[in-house]
């Protein structure tokens, strides 16, 4: 009655709770089950309160349009009185709150059993999920030698691997899309401020960082952001009104729009082949639907600047996050990872006018962007990654080089070259799973809209769904050897 909870979306799990085929307590029971089943092979669910779910069943769930549909939160972020959380950080570990997150309260609403949380790295910095608080390394469902990414790593495991059928992420530099490209769903990055942020803090990374889902379907994804979109109290400001909303506005096509097609990075460097031809595929998709593509890149936008800005402003933002706990203690190896103790290191040299001057730069970086697609494009069409997704190991935070782990030629930068960018400039921007490498990796596809054009690329994103529907593929969880586990 119930199989597997990966070959359904959570909209779809919702109708049959409302119709009485299958009950909210069969669906956390089914979740459960998958947990102790995939997660092994895994890493990706952590701190399951099992009771709260329950709990949460028997007291009556709100009537919102995911009704007992089972969901997770990832560590990181998203306050909520029953899930504690270790934030990815063996020195935060175990973090309790004293009241819910407005963006846990919106979820809440929905009517979705919460049961769990995800992994996450610490002080979320990495494009991969393997923070040494949860014992190893979060691995892909489509590979399990292979990273999940990051940093909303474990969100993007657990739903590829069918475990629910979609998670809570967060995205400050591409934390929802790179797990996105990387595992086969849909991430979808809103405008900057689009979901509320409080009370327990009024911006994240400069306002770069937002929640977002990872989903197997656009209309999951819209539907939620419906239901949480909207300024908290007292939120210092908020993206644009929208028209319509996301759920309304896929439901119908958008008009006939103008794409850049980027197959490099947007500095022109080369990219790996098979994630090159993926874009340029999808270019000849969109071609086919009647969008008109041209080849083109925001050549104008100091890439360069933005990101060392980028850099600068989280390493703050991690001194911020972990300064509190060490209580003027220096950091050891037991309680901080490397790269974070990096981090916190390059910090301490930035001069007290550092961080508003990068500020500063990420803003101006946001009005050359906003000026390349007044002139230019109503989309940005660009891979998500620069090549598949990468190995197991490869991204480790056991290092001291904070700086050239983000932005050093073999760095995390050179890996994901296109997501930062939108998180810099405040503009919406998904991941769209349209493609596989020869090996049998997922490969994203991103397209970027102007700021506030939340609708129309979402709109977009569900024309490119229904033309090229991924939703039937499913990995089959190999382990190392290439065998099904």
């Amino acid at each position: 009655m119930i199989g597997d909870l990966g070959a359904r979306d959570a909209t779809e799990l919702a109708s049959r709770v409302a119709s009485g085929e299958v009950s909210a307590t069969e669906l956390l029971d089914a979740a459960l089950r998958a947990v102790s089943e995939r997660n092994p092979a895994l890493n990706a669910v952590v701190l399951i309160n099992e009771d709260a779910a329950r709990k949460s069943i028997t007291q009556g769930l709100p009537r919102g349009p995911f009704r007992g549909v089972p969901f997770l939160l990832k560590d990181l972020g998203c306050e909520a009185v029953d899930f504690p959380s270790h934030n990815g950080s063996r020195l935060l570990k175990n973090t309790t709150y004293s009241q819910d997150s407005a963006i846990f309260d919106r979820m809440r609403a929905t009517g979705v059993v919460t049961f769990g949380r995800t992994t996450s790295p610490e002080s979320g910095i990495g494009a991969v999920t393997e923070a040494a608080v949860y014992g190893g390394p979060t691995r892909n469902p489509w590979n399990t030698d292979h990273t999940s990414g990051g940093s909303s790593g474990g969100a993007g495991a657990a739903v590829a691997a069918g475990i629910v059928a979609f998670a809570h992420g967060s995205d400050g530099g591409g934390s929802v899309r790179i797990p996105a490209s990387s595992c086969g769903l849909f991430g979808f990055k809103p405008t900057r401020a689009r979901l509320p942020d409080g009370p327990f803090s009024g911006e994240g990374w400069a306002g770069m960082s937002i929640d977002g889902f990872l989903t197997r379907s656009v209309r999951d994804t819209a539907t939620m952001l419906d239901a949480c979109q909207g300024p908290d109290l007292g939120a210092p400001y908020a993206a644009p009104a929208l028209t319509q909303g996301h759920a309304a506005a896929i439901s119908r096509p958008p008009k006939r729009l103008r794409v850049a097609l980027c197959d490099t990075t947007f500095t022109g460097e080369a990219i790996d082949p098979e994630v090159a031809q993926v874009v340029r595929q999808t270019g000849h998709l969109l071609e086919s639907l009647g969008h008109s593509v041209e080849p083109g890149r925001p050549n104008q936008a100091d890439v360069n600047e933005m990101m060392r800005a980028w850099t600068d402003i989280v390493a703050v933002g991690t001194a911020l996050g972990l300064e509190s706990d060490l209580d003027g203690r220096a950091p050891t190896a037991a309680q901080v990872e490397g790269v974070s103790r990096s981090a916190l290191a390059h910090a301490k040299t930035l001069s007290p006018t550092r961080y508003l001057q990068a500020v500063g730069q990420i803003h101006r970086f946001g009005r050359q962007m906003a000026q390349y697609f007044s002139d230019g494009p109503d989309i940005l069409l660009s891979a998500t990654l620069a090549e598949p997704p990468a190995k197991v190991g490869r991204f480790h935070h056991d290092r001291d080089d904070y700086v050239n782990y983000r932005i050093g030629p073999n760095g995390i930068f050179a890996y994901s070259p296109f997501c930062a960018v939108f998180n810099a400039s405040g503009q919406p921007a998904a991941s769209v799973p349209l493609g596989f490498s020869k090996s049998g990796l997922p490969i994203g596809i991103h397209l970027a809209a102007p700021y506030g054009a939340d609708e129309t690329l979402i709109s977009l994103c569900a024309e490119l769904e229904l033309a090229a529907p991924w939703a039937h593929r499913r990995p089959n969880m190999q382990h190392r050897g290439g065998q099904s586990i």
